[in-house]
């Protein structure tokens, strides 16, 4: 959840505190959502230093649910009912099929990989992606969350940060890009990968504004760093960034 609008739900809550129970059983979401494989039970106990029948308990609650599922080896995994509410929470916010094209086409025109990313719970997130065709390409599937400081997404959707939610990811718990990066960020409209974060592979991102004018998301282009050209590339990028920006803007 977006850290702005859940903010912003316990302004309007008063008093009123989220059912931590409910908290603790969706957790299970995210661990099972972290790993490239389905969990037996002893490793969803294990990775969220859980009891065994506790465990049981919370992957019970979100299979009678629908959210998770059990394979032909009793291991858990995440339904299909997740991606259904994934696709529809980006058409809700304007990044849906209608963006899939402007990603196609950067990537026919670049041959390289186009991601769409958005901040999830004080994090960069991968929530669109269309892969260039190359054999020698940078592999990461949607859902991967990145880092703040050494992405560039990371570093944009930091550098265009409204000012609330600028200071929520300075109060998190993820290190920020240096200010000095960040207005480089600002006034070029693009911003780099550290190159540390990911050995051998590169990156490039720029931003996406919604119909009030907030970044709402980033476009990147990701490669080897042997085939890296920013010059070949920039001016290919912030032409799709803008094309997706006017289709939020003018999506109301």
């Amino acid at each position: 959840m977006d850290t702005i609008y859940s903010n912003r739900i316990q302004g309007e809550g008063g008093g009123v505190r989220p059912l931590s129970t409910a908290l603790k059983t969706l957790a299970v979401l995210d661990t099972l959502g972290s790993s490239s494989r389905p969990m037996r039970l002893p490793e969803v106990a294990a990775a969220m230093g859980l009891s065994r029948p506790t465990a049981y308990q919370r992957l019970l609650t979100l299979v009678e649910a629908g959210w998770v599922e059990q394979d032909e080896q009793s291991r858990y995994r995440l339904s299909m009912h997740v991606s259904r509410l994934a696709a529809a929470a980006l058409e809700q916010a304007d990044l849906g099929t209608r963006v899939q094209p402007i990603l196609e086409g950067l990537v026919h025109e670049t041959k390289e990989t186009a991601s769409l990313a958005v901040l999830d719970r004080g994090v960069p997130c991968i929530v669109s992606r269309v892969e260039s065709d190359s054999v020698l390409r940078a592999e990461q599937k949607i859902g991967t969350t990145m880092s703040l400081e050494g992405s560039a997404s990371g570093r944009i959707l930091a550098a265009f940060a409204d000012e609330a939610t600028l200071r929520r990811l300075k109060e998190g718990k993820e290190e920020l890009a240096s200010e000095e990066i960040l207005a480089a960020a600002r006034a070029d409209g693009y911003a780099l990968s550290s190159g540390y974060s990911q050995v051998g592979v590169r990156a490039v991102a720029a931003p996406v504004f919604d119909v009030h004018g907030k970044c709402s998301a980033t476009l990147s282009l990701v490669m080897p760093e042997t085939r890296f050209n920013l010059e070949a590339v920039k001016g290919l990028l912030l032409q799709a960034a803008r094309k997706i920006s006017e289709l939020q803007q003018g999506a109301r």
